[in-house]
């Protein structure tokens, strides 16, 4: 959002700059120019909060990690087995459409990090952890849940990201596909282990989560 006029500027109001323009306008938008414009100061004014392009991308790199981080976290209070599965496949979706810019342009920037942020890892690291939760209430340890957390994630951030790429129809098409993938790898997991305890009632809860 913009600034408001007068407002005190600091490092997180550049933040926030940077990530409407990245949701609104895409990651080739995000210059120091153009940011310092919409923040209605100079370019050489941002140095004072940020460390130039490269650090204002790993600020954004660990903003998106504790946002979305803090959106699973809510989303798994009080959850468990496919319910759980369920709100955080969705707190996955939601976020990625409604931060798709930020999303997006801070999975390419992490590839590019010569050394990692103590901050990024944490956040991650507390994802990955709630990814754990989720298929270890489903039964599975060891590397099955290792396994299982990658085609987890692999799972919902493609048909999120497949889903903010394209128009309505492209949306609704995408949305039928995540809901049969998601009922699909759901029951894989319990065949896995032999626990199927609210799985089909959950199966069928979903098709109104996803349509």
């Amino acid at each position: 959002m913009a600034r408001k006029r007068g407002a005190r500027l600091d490092t997180n109001a550049v933040l926030q700059t940077a990530v409407d323009i990245l949701n609104k306008e895409g990651l080739q938008a995000l210059t120091l120019s153009h940011l310092a414009e919409r923040l209605e100061i100079q370019t050489p004014s941002l140095y004072n909060h940020i460390n130039g392009l490269a650090g204002l991308q790993q600020e954004l790199g660990v903003l998106n990690a504790k946002l979305l981080a803090d959106r699973l976290s809510e989303a798994a209070i009080g959850k468990s087995g496919a319910e759980l599965y369920l709100a955080v496949a969705q707190a996955v979706r939601e976020y990625v459409k409604e931060y798709p810019g930020l999303y997006l342009s801070t999975l390419r920037a992490s590839g590019m990090q010569e050394t990692h942020d103590p901050r990024l890892q944490q956040e991650e690291e507390r994802a990955v952890m709630i990814g754990l939760a989720v298929v270890a209430s489903l039964g599975l340890q060891g590397d099955d849940a290792i396994h299982a957390v990658r085609a987890f994630r692999s799972l919902v951030h493609g048909f999120a990201t497949l889903e903010v790429a394209g128009g309505s129809a492209s949306r609704r098409i995408v949305t039928r596909a995540f809901a049969d993938s998601y009922r699909r790898w759901l029951l894989v997991c319990r065949r896995k282990t032999g626990v199927y305890d609210g799985c089909y009632k959950t199966v069928e809860f979903s098709r109104s989560i996803f349509t």
